[in-house]
Parts: C-alpha cells; structure tokens; sequence
C-alpha cells in the first residue's frame, strides 16, 4: 500500500479555504450610509422654499405701492392706521398665510380670523382667506362687496364698492370667476358665474357679467356690452412695483 502522505501517492486533498461572512450592519450604520445613487423621487422632487414669509412681505408691499406710491415702513405703518382699505387687505393678507401655513394655523390663525371677521362685519368687505388674490389689490370705497372664496382674482385689481364676484350653481356658467391681471371693477358690478375677465379689462358701474370678457375689452350697461378695447388703462395705476 502506498502512503497517501507520500511524494508517490495520491494527492493531498486540497484545503478549504474558510468562506469571510460579511458582519451584518447595524440599523445605525445603515443610516449613515451615504447611497452611491440618489433616488428617483429626490431627482424630481422640487427645491423647498425655505424663506416662508417673503411671498407674505411681498403681498404687501405690492398692495401698499398700489395705494401710496412707496413701500417703505414708515409709509406701511401710517396707512395701516389711516387707510381702511389698505388695513381690511393686510388682515386679509394675514389670515391668508396663517390659514394656509400648517404650524400657524394651529396657533396664530384663530386670533387672526377672529380679528378679520370684525373688520369684514365693520368694512362690509366679504373677501374669505381662501380666496386666491395676487399682489396689488386695490380697494378704494368699502361696503357691500362679496367675493366667493373659490374665486381666482389676478394682480392689481381694483375692487369697488358694491362689487359681487359670485358662484352660479347651474347652467352653462356653473362655477366662480376667474379675474384676469389689471382689471378694473366698478362701482355696483356684478360677476357671476364660471367665467373669465381677461387682462386689462374694465368693468363699468352697475354691470352684470354672465359671459367672458375679452383681454382690454370695456365693458358698460346692465348686460355687459363691450363699448371699446381701450382697456383699464387710467383706472389700474400704479403697477410698476
């Protein structure tokens, strides 16, 4: 018999080589693992807005501009205590934001409401947080206006007293307004329905809207008939903000 340890004999068996387990991870360690791609829904996801109160700063200072011409503080606080209008629009404009931001509506937004709602019953100016309002509101005379709160009103637009901007639950023109940029309304108009006023338009006292409005179009008398397309132009001023 031949030495299977021998020079002669059978090959030894090679060894085997021991197999490395990988050491499982922690759950911290995981966490602190940087991932050599960044996911998909990161790529699409859009940046943040980290400073919340500049588009609140902006609103007003494009809606005091529109009153006085200058933005400055000085100026800011001397028509918040002498403007009616201007002081319906800034609490308007704040319980906008505070309804609309979830930290604040849970603090501040009671107080505010409960603030706005004594100067709706005391301006006679019925515009709910909800509404979407751009910059540059203009109201000049108050009393009697009403604006649905699911109504989209553009930038500088003037409001007069008496304006109604409402919904209209059947028909072909079920639904609210949308009021276009720079349009003027008068004294007393009514519009109504799901329809659009376009940019530069004017409104003329006493006029019920039931149909679109075209881009610069005046409109006058009861049924709304379109007299020119000179626009707003002399009525919206001040928009260079």
């Amino acid at each position: 018999m031949t030495n299977p340890h021998s020079k002669t004999g059978a090959a030894r068996p090679a060894t085997r080589q021991p197999q490395l387990r990988a050491r499982p991870s922690r759950p911290w360690q995981r966490l602190l693992r940087r991932p050599t791609q960044e996911p998909l829904i990161t790529a699409l996801t859009p940046p943040v807005q980290t400073d919340l109160g500049s588009s609140y700063r902006q609103l007003l200072r494009a809606d005091l501009y529109r009153k006085t011409g200058r933005s400055g503080l000085k100026t800011f606080v001397k028509t918040l205590f002498t403007d009616m209008g201007f002081k319906h629009t800034f609490w308007f404009r704040t319980a906008s934001v505070c309804r609309s931001r979830p930290l604040l509506r849970r603090t501040l937004y009671p107080f505010v409401r409960a603030i706005y709602n004594h100067y709706q019953h005391k301006h006679g100016v019925w515009i709910p947080p909800t509404t979407k309002v751009g910059p540059g509101l203009f109201l000049e005379h108050l009393g009697d206006v009403v604006v649905n709160g699911r109504a989209v009103i553009g930038r500088n637009c003037n409001l007069a007293n008496g304006v109604t901007i409402g919904q209209s639950n059947r028909g072909a023109r079920q639904g609210v307004p949308q009021i276009g940029d720079n349009v003027f309304i008068g004294p007393g108009a009514k519009i109504i329905g799901g329809l659009k006023v376009g940019d530069n338009a004017a409104v003329g006292v006493n006029c019920v809207v039931i149909k679109d409005v075209p881009e610069n179009a005046v409109i006058v008398a009861g049924a709304g008939q379109i007299v020119s397309y000179g626009g707003s132009s002399g009525y919206v001023n001040r928009t260079d903000y």
